[in-house]
């Protein structure tokens, strides 16, 4: 591994340890300059060089602390700011889709019918919408094709990567699946199980008995353990589930087979995939490099976690929320995603080592690198619900407890994905090298091998060898120039995510104690102006984020108000969890909001990039998820 390499991957510890060698070299020249300027001087009464002369504490290094603090100070500013305008705009956005009708969303093309598919028997488990046990085949026959539709149709595939998930966990997230109008005739439900969960093929199958006639397809992917150089998590789940489908879809239909990746507990609205069919068809010439992304909002069992858990997955959400606001063209997805089986091609598919445990980031790096940031980035006005992590649900003081130690842990696996910075950075110097090259080739993902070749092929080539030829299944595309404006805002986005939290709490710390050694003394280097810009900047933004938890309010209620209706008009409501707010029951949400920052952002994040100094590895425990009651509610009628 070379050297640059190395410093990428850890890019966020360094720059801690710079921030701090700066900080502790200011502060210790200033704590001993004295208080007068002339105090030890000749009589000749000659004013010192700041730059030279200890008399002037750190010099330039004084003036290159101060700037750069009122820099972090900006940034963090920025953030909540852009964060009210996003949830503005999204609740404005939210109230005009609630205004329209399923059917004028809905595409006008021909339903499909459903067809029965051929499985491995060592990896793909599936079962028709017709309700037709699967076949079994050797590996390697998987060309029985899902794919019947006209194309102007959307196919959506949908990928629920799970590991020691409970079955009404899962239960839960296909009901709501299957309660959508377009289920049975594009639908194509993929459950990413693993291979080290013991029972986890039994569970896939009792599933896909339950609901094989609800979808156009169930099936099941079983992810080895034992693959070289994968980490175990969401990615390399993904990224084994998403190769074993890619066979079953031809090559002339790719570009209308939409995958999306969700969270085991994540509830879609049926509008969620009406809006993609929409955006998909209405503009054709994006729809193959185009990453779909939503909000996602805890709205199921808000109102039984601690209101410091509950305060930090609001604050989480903003970061989502930040980059999806009308016109944004860099907007990073947050947990749920979609994106054409095409572009999946491009990019050789999920990464699956320790980096990519974010894969979510990860992979919309990957696309936006992959087409020199000219990735188009859609925002899909369909809110996705996710439950707050519990701890176990006891109650009292160690419930408590509990629910704050798995939100930590939770918050340090978010934390963990700074190692998406190196890999942008790395990234970054792939595009300025083959910054040149006008064309790439690829495959389809489940004959490609990593990432997608970077090899030129002239276009007669691959013209005489459409008949069968070895490239056959090769595709040529064209490469737009690097988009310089989105790499900057691409940049700065990562910033904020990975250095942001740590270098704001050093430089409120560095600051204070600067100001403090420095208070008596002249001001030789002309800086106070700026420490008292950083106060103000600092209390705006605390008021930004006041002013962020308010608006969400309304955000909030659209969002637990929308499902609700849906899940009752779909018989589903009874059981299910809905958390609404108020501004009065909700006022300790306010008061926990400064605690968040350092507790559940600064923390955590320190810890992760200290920890990459020696590991890239992170081994995640599954969080317990909130399900219906109404298991427990037939339970107690019995008794």
């Amino acid at each position: 591994m070379s050297v640059f390499a190395w410093a990428t991957r850890r890019s966020g510890g360094l720059a801690m340890i710079a921030l701090l060698a700066l900080c502790y070299w200011v502060i210790s020249k200033e704590a001993v300059t004295p208080k007068h300027p002339y105090e030890f001087q000749d009589q000749q009464n000659v004013k010192p060089d700041p730059k030279t002369s200890t008399m002037g504490g750190a010099g330039s290094w004084t003036v290159l602390f101060a700037y750069y603090c009122l820099l972090i100070h900006f940034l963090v500013f920025v953030f909540p700011l852009r964060a009210c305008w996003s949830i503005i705009d999204l609740t404005k956005s939210l109230t005009k889709v609630r205004s329209k009708t399923l059917r004028e969303l809905r595409l006008t093309g021909q339903r499909r019918g459903s067809s029965t598919s051929l499985s491995s028997s060592e990896t793909l488990g599936s079962i028709s919408s017709q309700g037709t046990s699967a076949s079994s085949s050797e590996a390697g026959d998987l060309e029985a094709e899902l794919y019947d539709g006209e194309a102007t149709n959307v196919i959506h595939a949908i990928i629920v990567p799970n590991y020691k998930e409970e079955t009404d966990t899962l239960r839960e997230t296909l009901d709501v699946l299957a309660s959508h109008p377009d289920a049975s005739v594009s639908y194509d439900v993929y459950l990413g199980m693993e291979q080290r969960e013991a029972g986890g093929e039994a569970k896939a199958q009792r599933l896909i008995d339950e609901f094989s006639a609800k979808f156009r397809s169930i099936s099941y992917t079983v992810h080895p353990s034992d693959i070289p150089g994968e980490s175990a998590g969401k990615g390399s789940n993904v990224a084994w589930a998403a190769r074993k489908l890619s066979e079953r879809y031809p090559i002339e239909k790719r570009r209308n087979v939409v995958v999306t990746g969700i969270d085991a507990d994540s509830h879609l609205s049926s509008n969620y995939f009406a809006l993609i069919n929409s955006m998909h068809n209405a503009y054709p010439e994006t729809a193959t490099t185009t990453l779909y992304s939503a909000p996602i909002i805890f709205d199921r069992n808000a109102h039984n976690v601690p209101a410091i858990v509950r305060v930090a997955d609001i604050l989480w959400c903003a970061a989502g929320l930040s980059g999806l606001y009308s016109g944004s063209t860099v907007a990073p997805p947050t947990s749920v995603y979609s994106l054409t089986l095409e572009l999946i091609d491009r990019v050789g598919g999920w990464d699956c080592g320790s980096e990519a445990i974010g894969e979510d980031l990860h992979m919309y790096l990957k696309c936006f690198f992959a087409l020199n940031g000219n990735l188009t980035s859609r925002t899909v006005l369909s809110p996705v619900s996710q439950s707050n992590v519990t701890g176990g649900g006891k109650d009292g003081v160690v419930g408590i407890y509990m629910d704050m130690t798995a939100r930590y842990k939770q918050a340090l696996r978010h934390m963990w994905g700074a190692l998406d910075t190196g890999f942008a950075l790395r990234q970054l110097v792939v595009c300025l090298r083959e910054r040149k090259h006008t064309t790439r080739v690829f495959r389809p993902l489940h004959r490609s091998i990593g990432d997608a070749s970077d090899s030129y092929i002239p276009e007669k080539d691959l013209e005489a060898d459409a008949e069968g030829g070895i490239f056959s299944d090769v595709t040529q595309h064209t490469l737009d120039s690097i988009h310089w404006e989105r790499l900057i805002y691409l940049f700065h986005r990562l910033f904020e995510a990975h250095f942001l939290p740590v270098q704001m709490t050093i430089l409120v710390f560095a600051s204070t104690i600067y100001s403090f050694l420095t208070k008596d003394h002249p001001d030789i280097h002309n800086l106070n102006w700026i420490f008292s810009v950083c106060n103000i900047l600092r209390a705006v933004g605390f008021m930004e984020v006041v002013v962020y938890l308010a608006l969400y309010e309304g955000f909030h209620r659209i969002c637990v108000k929308a499902r609700e209706q849906e899940m009752t008009e779909a018989g589903l409501a009874e059981g299910m969890r809905f958390s609404h707010r108020s501004l009065k029951k909700n006022v300790v949400d306010y008061i926990m909001a400064p605690l968040v920052a350092p507790l559940y952002g600064s923390i955590p994040c320190a810890q992760a990039q200290i920890c990459h100094f020696w590991t890239l590895d992170l081994v995640y425990a599954v969080s317990k998820k909130v399900t219906r009651r109404r298991a427990m509610s037939l339970v107690s009628d019995k008794v």
